[in-house]
């Protein structure tokens, strides 16, 4: 095409707030921007930071869109002012590309009331499980119902999740949108997915999402080699039993070696407080959340990352900033990662929920040299490069801008 393409980025959360997912989303943002995109990003406005920058060579819109310590995936719902507001409609005529990063989807019919090509970016399994796991909360098992998620799964999950005061609207309102927002996707023109393992999902619920849906890998973040200082272990999942917290605590407890170390971050003060003692004798060191600038800090005293989850993650963050990093990696066979860690001799396996099996990683890779670990870590990014780079990501994502385009004329 001929002159700059305008792609607009609808997101409620953006980096640096939120997770891996609004990381790769700012990660787009940054490549197409340098790549000569015009690219445009709207999204929640924060305590103390400016209406409107520019970063990167992309324009970040901020709004409030939700109040700090609400529920934040239906926020954009509810905001039709926001919607149908005389800037939203100006961004969309200029837009030549609608990107929903996130769960924006109330945006999507908007779009197409203008004509606008949209791209739909799935990072998880919401809205068909409204939980966004894929998981089975009372079965204790990976669920395939696929949009139609048991209330009492959900009730289940608020419940267990600490929110008594909210479980009952959470449920109602999970149980009875998700259907509504499905069907707001389906008028995606494609649709992203992170792994082929969550497009094959997916792809089961119907003949529409199958034919829209793409695997483009998420960027690569620019995160250098740290040399390893230390033989202690790092878990990055805080105390949620989804990602494994309750698999290391009892792998830890059949431990014969007792000098070994876990560094465990995002653990909330009160919570770390009340558990510190139990689990200090467990060999658990506690830290609330730990900035990313931090991270090199941590990562010069352990010489492998443990991600025990026992949900099929469609794409683990933690695993790709470990590999970056230059370590090993301890993880559960499931989701997204074997695919994401092919081909990488320092990554270890393990079947999800095997507790004994982890203890039995852990005991081995401590026993290891540390020149042998930290050769373990340099072939697994060197492998991992070899199999992902940026410059695949953004090519594929042109591609499908450019087709979406051609096809709209």
């Amino acid at each position: 095409m001929s002159g700059k393409v305008h792609i607009l980025f609808l997101s409620e959360l953006f980096y640096p707030h939120g997770g891996g997912a609004e990381f790769a989303t700012y990660l787009y943002a940054k490549l197409l921007s340098e790549s000569g995109y015009d690219v445009i990003v709207v999204t929640n406005r924060f305590p103390q930071e400016h209406g409107v920058s520019k970063n990167e060579g992309f324009i970040i819109y901020r709004i409030p869109l939700f109040k700090l310590g609400g529920s934040l995936k239906y926020s954009t719902l509810r905001r039709f002012d926001v919607l149908f507001s005389s800037f939203m409609k100006r961004l969309m005529r200029w837009a030549d590309v609608v990107y929903i990063p996130r769960r924006w989807y109330s945006a999507i019919p908007l779009a197409k009331t203008y004509k606008k090509p949209v791209i739909t970016h799935l990072h998880d399994y919401f809205p068909f499980c409204p939980l966004a796991t894929l998981y089975n909360q009372m079965n204790e098992t990976i669920c395939y119902r696929m949009g139609r998620c048991s209330a009492n799964c959900i009730y289940f999950f608020e419940a267990q999740a600490g929110k008594l005061r909210r479980t009952f609207t959470s449920t109602l309102l999970n149980a009875t949108a998700r259907s509504f927002l499905i069907r707001m996707l389906k008028l995606s023109d494609s649709i992203i997915c992170v792994s082929k393992y969550q497009k094959n999902i997916l792809a089961n619920y119907s003949q529409s999402i199958k034919e829209k849906a793409q695997v483009i890998y998420n960027p690569i973040p620019p995160l250098s080699h740290i040399d390893l200082e230390g033989d202690d272990f790092g878990y990055f999942g805080g105390p949620n039993y989804l990602k494994g917290f309750e698999v290391l605590r009892r792998a830890l407890t059949l431990l014969k070696n007792t000098s070994i170390r876990v560094h465990a971050t995002n653990f909330p003060h009160l919570q770390a407080t009340r558990l510190a003692g139990s689990l200090q004798k467990l060999g658990i060191v506690l830290y609330d959340r730990l900035e990313r600038s931090k991270h090199p800090w941590l990562y010069r005293k352990i010489r492998a990352v443990l991600v025990p989850s026992i949900v099929a993650e469609t794409w683990s963050y933690v695993v790709t900033e470990a590999i970056l990093r230059g370590r090993v990696v301890v993880a559960s066979r499931i989701g997204g990662i074997p695919e994401q860690t092919r081909g990488c001799k320092g990554v270890f396996l393990f079947e999800p929920g095997n507790f004994r099996e982890l203890a039995e990683e852990i005991e081995y890779i401590s026993s290891l040299p540390r020149e042998v670990m930290s050769a373990m870590g340099a072939q697994n990014k060197e492998e991992f490069i070899n199999n992902f780079s940026n410059q695949k990501s953004l090519e594929a994502f042109s591609e499908l801008c450019n087709r979406l385009l051609e096809n709209s004329k």
